[in-house]
């Protein structure tokens, strides 16, 4: 066995069990399961590589339309239409906001102070799943103790008038624009460091340049202590999304003198959602985003800026066009998407017991019942993986997926059918899932096989019963 790489259980580290070179020769071929190059016909690379040039080209400039379609167009699809029909691509060259010394100084700040909290607050010490080149990811669960700490912090620089959170919305175009900036140079960042500085063997090159950049080298890069992809995920992305949403209400309460209930409806949804992950925070380190999806643009840059400006989009858009829903509907919808955001908790909190316990744990009352699988690592190993088939788990074999559409349907509800852009994060969201539950389904028949077929027959539908 190879000598352990340690330090305090405080710190963010990977422990190698069993050395394994990974290269493209042995699995890591450019794509976020290993399948991206080899094999392929020439024809498939070509549209491949263009498919990955074009999410590289369209997505920085998108987020900025949408920015703008929502707080200076209302969400009118005409109104934006119009402008590009007159203008053209200088019509993006007119719209593009110049990042300003307050939207660095925010976004500097806050970078600062999650890396911070991430790196000194205690917390329990969590061994990850074993790697495909046999290391062990360690992290320290203090997400929930960053999250509460950062409210505090949040609150109080507010109400001792340090600043004003409505400075946000205000800046909120400047701050993407130089998100998009620091996050391009952090990707690169990335291919130099798992090129010449990895962090663990779970690294390598897929041969294509392109692909290094868009899918990432390393699978647990870290600075120090510091881990990167926890940073990015969880202490960059998901907690800039509560924050973000509750400056957009302090904004509408700056305009309007009060906060209309439709904000409130949509932030109590999110904010319950959210709170969800940071509790659940141990369960997403051993999701397919952090197994399985290498750090590059797909995953770095969608934290750092596809998060801060998709996911808040529902409540961007109510800032300015407040909704009185009245008490009986503001409620039925909370209500509605409170149960989703449990369902969806709740199902992924019933498969880690029953992994937790070794299939012991009762599920709804009864015994499990499941598929015992075994599959072989790339050192050559044999382990065996648990595979639930009741409880949610019973209904469709990627069923947590189904509660947290629908909760971001009913977080969205709010601002009514208005306008259709208005609902493109429900949209985005069903399409990541359902491909997500495609490349799950695809990878796990790579690795459990016959297993998996079984897992099939016994759970044959994806995400919606009877349907996918």
């Amino acid at each position: 066995m190879a000598s352990k790489r340690r330090s305090a259980p405080s710190t963010t580290v990977v422990e190698d069990v069993a050395p394994a070179k990974t290269t493209a020769s042995n699995g890591w071929l450019g794509d976020g399961n290993g399948s991206a190059v080899r094999g392929d016909t020439f024809l498939q690379k070509t549209i491949s590589s263009l498919g990955v040039v074009a999410l590289i080209v369209l997505t920085p400039p998108f987020i900025i339309i949408l920015w703008y379609w929502h707080t200076q167009l209302g969400g009118d699809s005409f109104a934006m239409a119009s402008l590009f029909m007159e203008k053209g691509l200088a019509g993006l060259w007119e719209i593009w906001p110049a990042p300003t010394p307050d939207a660095w100084r925010i976004i500097g700040c806050f970078a600062a102070l999650e890396a911070f909290l991430q790196v000194t607050v205690p917390g329990k010490t969590f061994h990850a799943n074993v790697t495909p080149c046999g290391n062990i990811p360690v992290y320290k669960a203090n997400g929930v103790q960053c999250y509460v700490l950062t409210g505090i912090i949040f609150v109080a620089i507010w109400q001792l008038g340090y600043w004003n959170p409505a400075e946000v919305y205000d800046h909120f175009g400047e701050i993407l624009a130089a998100l998009n900036i620091c996050s391009f140079a952090f990707c690169f960042f990335l291919v130099a460091k798992g090129h010449f500085a990895p962090s663990s063997t779970d690294n390598g090159s897929s041969g294509s340049p392109l692909y290094d950049f868009y899918w990432g080298m390393e699978l647990y890069p870290r600075i120090g202590p510091l881990d990167l992809k926890t940073f990015t995920n969880c202490r960059f992305g998901m907690m800039a999304w509560p924050y973000i949403i509750l400056c957009f209400a302090i904004k509408q309460q700056e305009l309007y003198g009060s906060v209309a209930d439709s904000i409130v409806v949509s932030i109590v949804i999110m904010l319950a959602y959210i709170s969800k992950f940071f509790l659940w925070e141990t369960g997403y380190w051993n999701s397919m985003d952090i197994q399985h999806d290498r750090a590059g643009y797909y995953l770095c840059w969608g934290c750092l800026c596809w998060v801060p400006c998709v996911y808040t989009s529902p409540v961007l858009y109510l800032t300015t066009h407040p909704v009185a829903l009245g008490p009986a509907a503001a409620l039925a919808m909370t209500a509605a998407g409170v149960a989703c955001v449990w369902m969806n908790y709740d199902s992924d909190r019933q498969r880690q017991v029953f992994r937790a316990t070794n299939g012991e744990a009762l599920v709804w009352g009864r015994k499990p019942e499941y598929i015992t699988a075994k599959y072989a690592t790339t050192t050559g190993k044999t382990r065996t993986s648990l595979l639930l088939t009741s409880g949610w788990w019973g209904i469709t074999r990627h069923f947590h997926y189904l509660p947290e559409i629908s909760a971001s349907f009913f977080w969205t509800l709010p601002g009514l059918f208005n306008h259709a852009i208005h609902y493109f994060y429900v949209v985005y969201l069903t399409i990541l899932l359902f491909d997500r539950a495609v490349r799950d389904d695809h990878r796990c028949e790579g690795k459990y096989g016959e297993y998996w077929k079984q897992y099939q027959a016994k759970v044959p539908y994806r995400v919606v019963p009877g349907i996918f």
